[in-house]
């Protein structure tokens, strides 16, 4: 029997017509592919499939609470939240013309972008400084031993933080007036809770105390993931120690250094809401140069009980940090396209 020729006219079912036949032989070749797909990568869905869900159930499906910030919740129109949800009118922009129109909006809004910045600076340049120092360090179990000093740090909470500034600062017996100050022969008697103008200083310094061990081991990592051989070229043509972070480590650890810059733009609109509010334990003396978005959305939803307007407060911040996150990638595309994150 001769075999059927490639030209030859596909196989008919019986009763099918000839059209119908021609179009069975698409859908049999999508689902091939679709099926020998699954058989090269199924074991990857399979171990993404949690993730995705937990994704889902975390990430995605409590966005529908955003629409709280086009409502005005009234607690009064159910026995639950749901109920009260849906009951409640619709105010459209309302919440958001409330935020912006308070007289502290500006101040929330320069202190929160302003702290952010700097957060961002100093933990870059201090955390790829220390990274490249420790690398640099011949003693490696020495190394390991700053390294997980500067750690821990990382890992207290905000509360206990709050406490060891306060041990320093207390206007009475605190570290600073009562040792430090005097050992320098400066008699000082200021009450660090009462006076604004030192806080733009002692925040940063105290984040980044809490939070440069986490950057400079993840600089470490991608410093360490360096190949020697680089290094060794360098010194054969007389390179030195600067020259070589220069032209070698600062160039090859950029792409880590531009994922860690534009996750702290993403949330550039957000603050450490323990550094704001417990380290500077709510002073209302202080509101000029430590009130930002958080700890302002904070106090209104205690003092007013304004879910709307707490919600509309989350959801433009939120709005903000995905926009900077495109701008910022955008920037990096123009300058760069291989360094950008898409």
């Amino acid at each position: 029997m001769t075999p059927q020729s490639p030209a030859s006219p596909p196989i008919q079912k019986a009763g099918a017509t000839a059209a119908e036949a021609a179009a069975e032989i698409p859908k049999r070749n999508a689902a091939s592919r679709v099926l020998l797909h699954f058989r090269k990568f199924g074991a990857f869905y399979i171990m993404m499939a949690p993730t995705i869900v937990f994704l889902i159930v975390n990430n995605y499906i409590p966005m529908i609470g955003s629409l709280i910030a086009f409502k005005n919740i009234k607690f009064a129109y159910g026995e639950t939240l749901v109920q009260s949800f849906l009951r409640s009118e619709w105010v459209g922009f309302e919440n958001f013309e409330f935020l912006f129109r308070t007289t502290d909006s500006w101040i929330i809004t320069r202190n929160t972008v302003l702290y952010n910045a700097v957060f961002i600076f100093l933990n870059t340049v201090i955390g790829i400084a220390f990274a490249i120092m420790f690398n640099a360090m011949r003693n490696r179990l020495l190394a390991k031993f700053h390294q997980t000093m500067m750690f821990l740090p990382f890992f207290l909470s905000m509360v206990i933080v709050s406490y060891l500034v306060y041990a320093f600062l207390q206007p009475e017996l605190g570290l600073l007036n009562r040792v430090i100050l005097p050992f320098f022969g400066i008699d000082n008697t200021t009450d660090w809770y009462s006076d604004p103008t030192w806080w733009p200083v002692i925040l940063p310094i105290i984040n980044t105390w809490k939070n440069i061990g986490y950057y400079a081991v993840i600089y470490l990592a991608a410093i360490i993931g360096i190949d020697k051989e680089y290094y060794e070229a360098a010194m054969i043509d007389g390179a030195s120690r600067w020259r070589q972070i220069r032209v070698i480590t600062i160039p090859l650890i950029r792409p880590v250094i531009i994922v860690m810059v534009m996750l702290q733009i993403g949330r550039i609109f957000y603050s450490d809401f323990g550094l704001f509010f417990q380290v500077t334990r709510n002073s209302g003396a202080l509101y000029e140069t430590t009130l930002v978005i958080d700890t302002y959305v904070y106090q209104s939803f205690i003092g007013a009980g304004d879910i709307g307007m707490s919600s509309a407060a989350g959801l433009y911040q939120a709005a903000v940090g995905f926009v900077l996150v495109l701008l910022a990638n955008w920037v990096i595309r123009r300058i760069s396209r291989n360094d950008a994150l898409f």
